[in-house]
């Protein structure tokens, strides 16, 4: 492991509500397939995931439903676009009935 991978958590931006946030990236087949099993094993076992990169963490509670998009275009070069909008979780309760 070379140093740029070994940033601790307090050396990391934490991504929090309020902040607006977006980055992409261009992976082989291979890491973005590993990519989405880490992904849909933290979806699978619990409420929270937490994202994590050399500069950032973007820890996020997130609720259901959970909104999965496939869109196809066959025409030319053929594209498959697959959407995943997670919302995130409340922390508010219903109020009191009286």
């Amino acid at each position: 492991m070379d140093d740029s991978d070994s940033a601790t958590a307090d050396e990391r931006t934490t991504i929090r509500a309020g902040r607006a946030f977006e980055t992409e990236y261009r992976l082989d087949s291979k890491e973005a397939g590993e990519f989405l099993i880490a992904l849909g094993e933290q979806l699978r076992d619990g409420d929270e995931l937490t994202l994590v990169d050399e500069e950032w963490e973007l820890p996020f509670a997130f609720g259901e439903p959970i909104d999965v998009e496939i869109d196809f275009d066959g025409v030319g070069d053929q594209e498959l676009e697959i959407e995943v909008e997670i919302p995130g979780r409340s922390d508010e309760s219903a109020p009191d009935v009286r």
